[in-house]
């Protein structure tokens, strides 16, 4: 992280790179240079020092955090909360005995996804194929999706001479939904391009259910139905019992834990062992009451007003891919206007909203050198005409300020689950765009997390792979497993969804 543009500044001569432009003409006199730097220099730093959050305020973030999370908790304070606190159902990570075949389904966008895992012990196998889902489908009724989702499982196990076979489900649905069980689900409202009728309030196992049965010609059971956070988790805990946190940081930004049951006011499920559960936070609407404004920028309010949910998400719209691109292009364009970047002079590309993306973000924050290479390709895309190697550094500090508070923001989560938890020891499984391409979030998240967590408590941040695919089949296998063992102890199948 750089605290000042100073930072950026080649020791030698740092006052040498005003704007290139025309600078070979007349060479104003060294001293006059050096002011004019300064006083530019120092009108960046104030024009974007918003960015700059104070240890004090990371604190008093975190305090917030922890009241807003114990309001979603809690019985009487979880109407009204604005970060739900959804109990998952989802019990225990694997224990590593978990074997056979198991399917996942993973339906989050245009493409769905049918999966075929083998578990063994500490071995999986995998197989996968895509699914087109046409326009058509999308806009149509909950019926024909169903209908279609059950045909492609069809196919797929035709394809794979499972026929004959009862083979357990878990089904990764990534749209909002309320969670009533293990594997009831209600869709809450459709997102991303999909308006199928008759599905809204509706329990899309229940439809999956009865998709698979108009059929007739396939014997599969949806165990389980979960969200991107949690196959995260799950995917991680296969590998590393310790984990106990999945967080999504990509186009948006999520988190779950395992919380004890005793916490958990809401629980409407059995208190058999394990006592606990994971929650999902919904932490990306942290804020929407209004506690973050103290650290909100005009920046943020300018990309929030703009946004197709105003009012919504705040925390989210802070931290996630969706918006980081944007905020610095609004910095960046509002010290163009300033006459401190391109000479004042921008493109039809800058200008525009949504057109500086989130990967120029981490492409900027490549540049290990003063060629600047990435940061110049970046303006080429943006048709920037003229431009110095002081506006690429000035770029690069925008920036740099921008995504630490976002990877600082995002540790604050993380450090404030942790001390809640107050485990020795917990892996946290990350998954999502921005943090797998972003050259130092990881390393930033980390050196906050360090800083904000309680004495002894320790800690590590792993990408999770395949969390939607792999994590869901983990779901499912855990779930079978408690199911059994439960059958056994009771005699018959007691397993409360």
């Amino acid at each position: 992280m750089h605290s000042s543009l100073g930072d950026m500044l080649p020791q030698t001569g740092a006052q040498e790179s005003v704007a290139k432009e025309g600078s070979s003409q007349k060479k104003p006199p060294k001293k006059r240079s050096t002011k004019s730097k300064d006083r530019s220099q120092a009108t960046v730093e104030n024009l974007v020092r918003p960015f700059i959050l104070k240890d004090e305020d990371y604190k008093r973030l975190m305090e917030i955090m922890l009241g807003e999370f114990n309001k979603g908790l809690g019985k009487e304070t979880n109407p009204t909360a604005k970060v739900k606190m959804y109990p998952t159902y989802v019990r225990d990570v694997p224990d590593g005995t978990e074997n056979g075949n198991f399917l996942a389904l993973d339906l989050g966008g245009t493409n769905f996804r049918v999966l075929l895992i083998n578990l063994n012990g500490q071995e999986v196998t995998m197989e996968s194929k895509i699914y087109l889902i046409p326009q058509h489908i999308m806009t149509g009724t909950g019926e024909h999706l169903f209908d279609h989702i059950a045909e492609c499982i069809y196919k797929f196990m035709n394809n794979h001479d499972l026929l004959n076979q009862k083979i357990p489900l878990g089904f990764t649905f990534s749209f909002p939904c309320k969670q009533m069980g293990l594997n009831h689900a209600v869709l809450t409202q459709w997102t991303k391009g999909f308006k199928c009728e008759g599905v809204e309030g509706e329990d899309v196992v229940r439809l999956l259910h009865e998709a698979i049965k108009r059929r007739g010609d396939i014997d599969v059971e949806c165990l389980a139905v979960i969200n991107d956070t949690v196959g995260a988790l799950m995917s991680c805990a296969h590998s590393d019992r310790e984990c106990a946190i999945g967080l999504i940081l990509g186009t948006g930004t999520n988190a779950c834990y395992i919380e004890k049951l005793e916490n958990v006011e809401l629980w409407d499920g059995d208190n058999n062992e394990p006592k606990q559960v994971m929650i999902n936070t919904e932490w990306g609407a942290l804020g929407d009451d209004g506690c973050l404004d103290f650290i909100k920028t005009e920046y943020d309010r300018q990309v929030d007003k703009h946004s197709i949910n105003p009012g919504r998400q705040t925390y989210e719209k802070m931290i996630s891919g969706m918006y980081m691109g944007e905020i610095v292009r609004l910095a960046l364009e509002k010290l163009r206007k300033h006459g401190l970047l391109f000479n004042g002079k921008g493109s039809e590309e800058l200008s525009t909203r949504g057109r500086f993306y989130t990967k120029y973000v981490s492409e900027i924050e490549s540049d290990v050198d003063d060629h600047f290479k990435n940061t110049k390709q970046v303006f080429e895309e943006l048709a920037l005409e003229k431009y110095s190697d002081e506006d690429c550094r000035i770029a690069q500090y925008v920036c740099s300020l921008v995504s630490t508070r976002a990877a600082f923001l995002a540790a604050v989560g993380v450090a404030t689950l942790l001390n809640k938890m107050e485990r020795p020891d917990v892996s946290v499984a990350v998954d999502g765009s921005l943090y797998r391409f972003h050259p130092h979030f990881h390393d930033l998240m980390v050196e906050k997390i360090e800083q904000l967590i309680k004495p002894g408590l320790k800690f590590k941040l792993m990408l999770s792979h395949d969390g939607s695919g792999k994590g869901a089949a983990i779901v499912t296998a855990v779930a079978n497993r408690l199911r059994e063992s439960q059958s056994e102890s009771i005699g018959e199948n007691g397993l409360e969804n």
